[in-house]
């Protein structure tokens, strides 16, 4: 399926003014997802990201697969061009944002450079992932979630929590239209909960068709957002196929 079939099956997203977003309303709050993966909240001058996991490809290397590792620059110049783009003040990493505990300390210079000037640029908080439960000092401050504007801002989605934006899962779809399918990123969200993607850019990802959503998105009210070349695509659920 090309992309041009995707938009026109689908709804595309909503103009902001002044960057490419697509504007939702999510829990009395209006967010501008972007094509990134990631989501901006106007209303705070904040940017939400999820699973960075810098350093993954270098982690490898422990196991002697020698894989170029290139993935953190990457994600960071991605990042340092979302936050230009918005113009926002601060940034919230959801967790998982170094593939492992120790990939705090096997940075570049020139990636680690890149890092520092990123968190002095903007007030940064970093949550706790599964992958990176430990405090550290690459700039900004840690924390185990947040709460802002009503939201609860964390890492792995729960059904106990209300009005949550969480990461964790890499949520994907995989769109059939016409015979021909696609698979995507996307953000996925019900009345009370979104699950974002993942925002590096060498994570996998997991069917939002998959139990893993089962238990924190209704399905009934499961909305999907997938993220597109150009743009995001609001896509029906009929349109949905495992796998």
């Amino acid at each position: 399926m090309s992309q041009t079939q995707l938009h026109q099956q689908a709804q595309p997203h909503q103009q902001a003014s002044q960057f490419d977003g697509f504007a939702l309303e999510f829990a009395g709050q209006r967010l501008l997802a972007l094509t990134s993966g990631a989501l901006y909240w106007p209303e705070i001058e904040t940017l939400l990201v999820a699973d960075l996991h810098l350093e993954k490809m270098s982690s490898y290397a422990k196991s002697r697969q020698f894989l170029p590792p290139y993935d953190t620059g990457a994600t960071l110049n991605r990042l340092a061009c979302d936050i230009k783009a918005t113009g926002a003040k601060s940034l919230i990493a959801l967790g998982d944002s170094f593939h492992r505990d120790e990939g705090t300390t096997t940075l570049n210079i020139h990636d680690a450079d890149l890092l520092a000037g990123l968190t002095q640029s903007v007030d940064w908080l970093w949550l706790a992932g599964n992958h990176d439960p430990s405090e550290h000092e690459l700039g900004g401050r840690c924390s185990e979630s947040a709460a802002i504007g009503g939201l609860i801002l964390s890492h792995e989605p729960s059904g106990k929590i209300e009005h949550q934006i969480a990461g964790h899962l890499h949520p994907a779809a995989r769109v059939s239209i016409n015979g021909r399918s696609i698979r995507r990123a996307c953000f996925v969200y019900d009345h009370t909960r979104m699950i974002m993607p993942a925002y590096g850019v060498s994570t996998g990802s997991l069917n939002v068709l998959d139990p893993a959503f089962s238990s924190v998105i209704d399905r009934r009210q499961m909305q999907v957002a997938v993220l597109g070349k150009d743009q995001i695509y609001l896509v029906g659920r009929r349109h949905l196929i495992g796998r």
